[in-house]
């Protein structure tokens, strides 16, 4: 085995790749910058519990563990970034008004999340807290949408769900908490043979026909606008399930002129554990995965002393960066080696402050063609330097 090999799922950013990366980057925290969106740098080790805290079991499993040498405490190598920020929040913040933070950083995965995926995600986002109302869903919702065009993505399908549908099933049948989990991992599956006869058997004796036939149903509530319109009709008129709806409604009418299309899909469950309201996805024309995931989640800062309002997004710069066009590479001006030439190297450092590329050109190396295609160059004529072609 050669030991320079790297573990499966995890890999090296070359340069082009990494340049096209670290200007995605810029562009986007620099337009959540200018939004109100503080930038902040947690920790990429932290205590197990604090990484855990009100995430769910989701993030237990996709997270490597280490001891801590110093105080023989279990640690644990962040897999999102997001309840580090909540904890920023609730913790070290401590505001009490609304709260703006945004991130970018690495994460660390047990896992890949798909055969194409890496172990080692880039993770950007933004996350409001302090606020409940829909205003701040939709000040969220409408940022990623901008940061996905700024970055260059084309058509943007939009996909919303609302976790409070299935949870008002559960909770408007009182069905027990091993049920629910059942429940949960066959929705999330979408098992509906199995959720045909867990609804057939066990289910009987907890849930009436109703609830029954609203959580055959759930897989089925995916599509446009009429999607609600047949939950309304056929789901149990439990206040939580009408207000979910509603919500529904109203900020897919805010978004659906600035997205290619926009669907519904009631059986969204991703990240249950933790979203206590509106779950959402962006999507784009030929690529499977979502590009960008987001959602509301009320409760995780409870942990850390208090349980804020809180929305928000993230993505993947990995994944990004494959997706928007390519870039033309940045072509740079060859100069000589300055030896004692002061007005040489004060010109390189003219044209470095104006975000040229200069390159110098040590003595008795020539400049690889490979590390940058300089297509100009520093040259004096009559005692001053100037750039020229070639």
């Amino acid at each position: 085995m050669r030991k320079w090999l790297l573990p499966e799922y995890v890999e090296d950013i070359l340069p082009a790749d990494a340049l096209r990366i670290e200007r995605l980057r810029r562009r986007i925290i620099d337009c959540l910058l200018v939004h109100g969106y503080e930038l902040v740098h947690p920790p990429l080790l932290e205590y197990v519990e604090s990484l855990l805290s009100g995430s769910g079991g989701d993030t237990d499993l996709r997270m490597f563990r280490v001891v801590d040498q110093l105080s023989g405490r279990m640690m644990g190598l962040r897999a999102d970034m997001t309840p580090q920020t909540a904890r920023i929040d609730a913790h070290l913040l401590n505001r009490r008004g609304v709260t703006r933070l945004c991130y970018a950083g690495s994460v660390l995965h047990t896992l890949p999340s798909g055969l194409t995926r890496t172990r080692e995600p880039l993770q950007i986002g933004a996350e409001l807290y302090g606020h409940a109302g829909l205003e701040s869903d939709l000040e969220v919702q409408r940022l990623m949408l901008h940061t996905l065009d700024i970055a260059g993505m084309g058509a943007i399908h939009l996909d919303l769900g609302h976790v409070a549908v299935f949870r008002g099933l559960i909770r408007g049948a009182a069905i027990p908490p091993d049920l629910e989990t059942e429940l949960f991992g066959l929705l999330q599956a979408k098992d509906v043979p199995g959720l045909d006869q867990l609804c057939a058997t066990t289910l009987r004796d907890y849930a009436d026909a109703d609830v029954r036939r609203a959580l055959l149903l759930l897989p089925e509530l995916y599509g446009g606008e009429e999607i609600l319109a047949v939950a309304r009709a056929s789901l149990p008129d439990y206040p939580e399930i009408r207000l979910a709806l509603d919500e529904l409604e109203t900020i897919a009418l805010q978004l659906k002129s600035i997205v290619s299309s926009l669907a519904f899909d009631l059986a969204d469950l991703r990240g249950y554990h933790y979203h206590s309201g509106m779950v959402f996805a962006a999507y784009t024309d030929d690529y499977p995965n979502a590009i960008a995931l987001g959602g509301r989640y009320d409760e995780i800062g409870k942990a850390f002393g208090r349980a804020r309002p809180a929305t928000g997004f993230s993505m993947d710069l990995r994944e990004l960066a494959r997706l928007v066009p390519s870039e033309r590479r940045p072509r740079g001006i060859l100069a000589p080696y300055a030896g004692n030439d002061p007005t040489l190297d004060e010109k390189v450092r003219q044209l470095r402050s104006e975000g040229e590329i200069v390159i110098t050109a040590l003595p008795g190396h020539e400049v690889a063609e490979e590390t940058f295609d300089c297509d100009r160059r520093l040259v004096c004529q009559e005692h001053c330097w100037i750039v020229v072609d070639g």
